[in-house]
């Protein structure tokens, strides 16, 4: 198998276990809206280092890349929306 078939393999198995990782995660928070246990500074970084590697896989053509981060992006801004909203609800109490 050449190097650019087993590049292409792991890039899309990283991938799925990156999306299989996540997604549940932000599904149960988008869910329940329990955003207790979540640190914002530590979910700000990964959601920047997703936008980041969006940025390297377009401009590398990885595909695998940006689809990936893209969905944890995404996933990250609705959590973030989330945690703001549960943080300033608290604050007002």
């Amino acid at each position: 198998m050449s190097t650019e078939i087993i590049t292409a393999i792991v890039g899309y198995a990283a991938a799925i276990c990156m999306v299989c990782g996540y997604l549940p995660q932000a599904i149960y928070t988008i869910r329940t809206r329990d955003t207790d246990g979540i640190a914002m500074p530590t979910f700000l970084l990964l959601g920047a280092g997703s936008v980041f590697f969006v940025i390297q896989g377009l401009i590398l053509h990885n595909w695998p890349l940006v689809i990936t981060n893209a969905i944890t992006t995404v996933s990250s801004a609705i959590v973030f929306g989330i945690k703001i909203q549960n943080d300033r609800r608290k604050k007002q109490k």
